[in-house]
C-alpha cells in the first residue's frame, strides 16, 4: 500500500491546530505526524517527524509563515509547504510563493478541499486554481529590467523546456502538458525537474511566475 502523506500543522491557535488534526487524521492517505506553535520551532518540528507537507499560518507572533516557509525550502530535501491563513491579499499570496510555498488556501477552505490540496502537493502539482494565478500574475508589477533578466534566464533552457515553460505558465498539469507537446509523461517530468534545477527554482508556480515577467503569459 502506499504510504500516507506525513502532515506537520504549524500555527498558533491551538484550537486551529487541533481542528485540523481531527480533520486531517480522518481523511484517507493522509497522517497528521506532529505540530508546531510558531514558525520559529518549524524547522525543530520538521526534523523530528520528517513531513512530506506542512500547513503553515501566515502570521505568527515571533517567526512568521513567510519566513519560516523560506527556512524550510532552503533545507536539504525539504518538504512541499501549504499556506493556510484568513489573509488572502495579493501581496501575502506572491511572498508566499517567492518563499517557495507550492500553494496558498484559506482557512475557511472546506475539509475535502484541503486535504485534497495536501494529496496533490505531495504528488508535484501546485495547487493555486488557474483563476488565483492569473489574477496574482496580472497584478505583478513588473520591475524596471526584470523582462531582460528573465529572459536572459531563461536563455539557459533547451528548445523543449522552453517550451515546457510556456505550457506551464499557461496553467497546464504535466499530463496536459505531455498531450500539448506530443511527449510522455515521463519526458515531461524531467524536463520539469530539469528546468527547476537549471534556474535554481522550487516549484511550478515560481517558473510560472518567471514565465509571465518574461513576457511567455
Amino acid at each position: 500500500m502506499t504510504p500516507p502523506v506525513r502532515v506537520l500543522v504549524v500555527d498558533d491557535d491551538a484550537l486551529v491546530r487541533a481542528g485540523l488534526t481531527m480533520m486531517l487524521d480522518g481523511a484517507p492517505g493522509i497522517a497528521v505526524v506532529g505540530e508546531a506553535a510558531d514558525g520559529d520551532e518549524a524547522p525543530a518540528a520538521t526534523d523530528a517527524h520528517g513531513p512530506d507537507v506542512v500547513l503553515m499560518d501566515l502570521r505568527m507572533p515571533r517567526v512568521d509563515g513567510i519566513t519560516a516557509t523560506r527556512r524550510l525550502r532552503a533545507r536539504p530535501r525539504p518538504p512541499e509547504v501549504i499556506v493556510l491563513t484568513t489573509f488572502d491579499t495579493d501581496e501575502n499570496i506572491l511572498h508566499a510563493l517567492r518563499a517557495g510555498a507550492s500553494g496558498f488556501l484559506l482557512k475557511d477552505t472546506p475539509p475535502p478541499r484541503i486535504a485534497e490540496a495536501i494529496r496533490q502537493v505531495a504528488a508535484g502539482e501546485p495547487i493555486l486554481s488557474p483563476r488565483i494565478t492569473r489574477r496574482l500574475m496580472d497584478r505583478v508589477a513588473v520591475q524596471a529590467g526584470s523582462y531582460a533578466r528573465a529572459r536572459a534566464t531563461l536563455a539557459a533552457l533547451s528548445p523543449r523546456e522552453h517550451d515546457v515553460v510556456v505550457a506551464i505558465a499557461q496553467g497546464r498539469n504535466n499530463n496536459e502538458t505531455a498531450k500539448a507537446l506530443n511527449m510522455t509523461l515521463a519526458t515531461v517530468k524531467t524536463h520539469v525537474s530539469h528546468i527547476l534545477t537549471k534556474l535554481d527554482l522550487d516549484n511550478r508556480t515560481q517558473i510560472a511566475l518567471l514565465a509571465h515577467d518574461a513576457g511567455l503569459a
